[in-house]
């Protein structure tokens, strides 16, 4: 595919209809609230600490921070994106999860960004 200049602004568009304000209220409102809980007291288990989002390329992550408190880790926090949007043009989009095998699968194609949100919100494989 050969990007072009008018591909370039549609993209820059895409991501001003995906405004901070409509990703942050699911952030805020529905993935924090359900899926960040206080840590056990003697756990060695990853535990999420944040949830957040982050624009790459036409791509459009859902992602969580986890803390891993044992001994023996690599390092203290790491990151897990979990759902990913595609902007494919027209103000649509393409929703994949991240399987448990490190690929995305593609599950939805062609949704506007509500029904996007929706899915999130009401799929468990597009959530952490």
């Amino acid at each position: 595919m050969t990007v072009t200049k008018a591909h370039i602004v549609e993209s820059l568009f895409a991501k001003n209809l995906f405004t901070k304000t409509e990703s942050a209220e699911l952030v805020e409102t529905f993935l924090k609230p359900n899926f960040i809980k206080p840590p056990p007291a003697d756990t060695e288990w990853n535990t999420i600490v944040d949830i957040y989002t982050k624009w790459y390329r036409n791509y459009f992550y859902f992602c969580s921070k986890y803390h891993s408190p044992s001994p023996s880790n690599i390092t203290d926090y790491f990151e897990s994106k979990f759902a990913r949007l595609e902007y494919v043009g027209n103000g649509k989009f393409n929703v994949a999860y991240m399987r448990h095998t490190e690929q995305w699968l593609e599950i939805f194609q062609d949704l506007s960004l509500d029904q996007c949100l929706e899915a999130i919100q009401g799929i468990p494989n597009l959530q952490p």
